[in-house]
């Protein structure tokens, strides 16, 4: 899905990754999306939440960005929050053991990315001005204000999401039954 709001330069941006140690990041092609040109990933800080997950980890994201899509959120979704995001259940003990990190650059490089909502795109090596642990996930999930749900199904949330007309994003879906780790379902 490509933005549904107008993209503004934000102060920073961010990517996470599980390895605390990259000193530089290099233009590439994303496995999952073979047919971009290479690129240094980062996201705003407003839609930073959909990668406080294990890399691998299935997952289906919904949000509001007014106060329309907030009462169709509570409608849809049963909640007061602004977002929420489902995993899968079985990738509970990866999502609590998982240790993110979030870098931060400067946007100077990055143009907004058209196709996903709140993705920047950089087509020259970029460096970090820092990065930091993250923390627990639940805790900062929670922080944030994210109904985050652990569920048996991503089925049912991914259809919702995609016929809810809100801004969504849907990561690794094509596993969403692999067990951590493994690539076996």
């Amino acid at each position: 899905m490509g933005w549904t709001v107008c993209p503004e330069e934000p102060a920073v941006l961010l990517h996470y990754s599980e390895d605390a140690k990259i000193q530089e990041f290099r233009p590439h092609v994303p496995r999952s999306n073979p047919g971009v040109a290479p690129a240094v990933w980062a996201i705003d800080p407003a839609r930073a939440p959909l990668y406080w997950f294990p890399r691998d980890c299935p997952r289906v994201a919904v949000w509001a960005n007014d106060a329309a899509g907030a009462g169709r959120l509570r409608e849809l979704f049963a909640t007061d929050a602004t977002r929420v995001q489902a995993i899968p259940g079985a990738w509970r003990d990866a999502f609590d053991d998982c240790r993110l990190y979030e870098y931060r650059f400067a946007p100077g490089p990055f143009t907004p990315w058209p196709d996903a909502e709140g993705q920047w795109v950089a087509h020259e090596p970029v460096g970090a001005e820092s990065v930091e642990s993250v923390g627990p996930l639940v805790q900062k999930h929670a922080a944030a204000g994210v109904d985050l749900r652990f569920v048996d199904d991503l089925g049912p949330v991914r259809a919702r999401a995609l016929d809810s007309g809100l801004p969504f994003s849907i990561v690794r879906y094509a596993n969403p039954g692999t067990f951590p780790g493994t690539g076996r379902v």
